[in-house]
């Protein structure tokens, strides 16, 4: 038992299941065989055994590799949270938000709802979220926003960007979107992982170079994605719109000789990341149940997961300079998520 360990987390991140609807070219779920609804849900009881185990959590997001409204407790585990003055909310593709989902959403309690749109057309939205169709959006978006509008309030709503290489001149055209369905807020982020740690010829062959071809921070189309950010400034300011826009390099990066890259991640002292299947994480940003596990509810109360000794030699190697193998690919240790 660590001895050192940080008080339980007040922020919980669960998958509540790891089977899709899309197959993204961004995504792990591309490059693994599909998972099925019924076999890749996190169940109710696991579910309500870890929310009830931190009396203390004031944050709640239920998301992982799969979307979430493929969750067949999805309601009930929004409103059991939300009752409790958790605030909870997720991210989704939106091809499944019908306008009755919408009401159903609206009236739960959540807290945010952010969806994912990396196209300002169909030709790249469709290319990128495979199986996707850009006239649901167009359809399910305002929908949403016209329930938030009917009920005179409801979660705080943002569109997320995944910036690549291939849709970044899109995104001034995204933020346009944004204001025309009603959405106050964009959110672009970097790609979430290099995996630059793993086997070139292994199991994550195929996303390690996806990703090495499309991220932003490899400087390729750099003076682009700058002027693509510029861009998107002034559409946000010309719309009214709240814009987060990523970093392109890591800080400290072509600064003076000497001065150190700076890196990190404070994720394992506040939070933590559940599998469907109860596997403990770090975080989200592994992507991958074979990359690092904590811990398994299954087999032990996620107390003693978050205060054992694999929790604490983790926490001891993030603090240092030699991190473990699977943050140092990570956009969110490297800051420029």
């Amino acid at each position: 038992m660590a001895t050192d360990a940080p008080a339980l987390p007040r922020e919980l991140q669960l998958e509540v299941t790891a089977a899709c609807n899309l197959a993204c070219t961004m995504c792990l779920v591309s490059y693994r065989p599909k998972i099925g609804k019924r076999q890749g849900s996190m169940s109710y009881e696991m579910f309500r055994q870890l929310v009830d185990e931190l009396p203390g959590l004031e944050r709640l997001t239920l998301q992982g590799l799969g979307e979430p409204l493929l969750a067949p407790g999805i309601l009930d585990m929004i409103s059991y949270a939300s009752e409790r003055g958790i605030a909870v909310g997720f991210n989704t593709n939106a091809q499944l938000l019908t306008p009755e989902r919408s009401e159903q959403l609206v009236g739960t309690g959540l807290s945010w709802l952010c969806i994912s749109v990396d196209g300002a057309v169909a030709e790249t939205y469709e290319s990128i979220r495979g199986g996707a169709q850009f006239s649901r959006l167009e359809r399910h978006v305002p929908a949403l926003t016209a329930a938030v509008r009917r009920r005179g309030g409801g979660p705080d709503l943002s569109l997320v960007f995944v910036a690549m290489r291939r849709n970044i001149a899109e995104l001034p055209d995204v933020v346009r979107l944004a204001a025309r369905w009603g959405v106050p807020k964009v959110r672009v982020q970097n790609l979430s992982h290099s995996f630059d740690d793993t086997d070139p010829s292994g199991s994550y062959a195929d996303i390690r170079r996806f990703a090495a071809e499309q991220a932003l921070w490899t400087g390729q189309d750099h003076a682009r994605a700058e002027e693509a950010f510029e861009q998107a400034r002034a559409a946000a300011d010309e719309v009214g719109c709240e814009l987060r826009l990523p970093r392109l390099d890591e800080p400290g990066n072509g600064a003076e000789e000497g001065e150190p890259v700076q890196r990190g991640c404070d994720w394992p002292w506040r939070s933590a990341y559940v599998t469907h299947s109860g596997s403990v994480q770090p975080c989200c940003m592994v992507m991958g149940s074979d990359r690092v596990s904590l811990g398994d509810v299954n087999d032990t109360p996620f107390g003693r997961i978050w205060e054992g000794e694999a929790y604490g030699e983790f926490r001891t190697l993030l603090e240092g300079d030699d991190p473990p193998d699977v943050c140092r690919g990570c956009s969110l240790y490297r800051r420029v998520f």
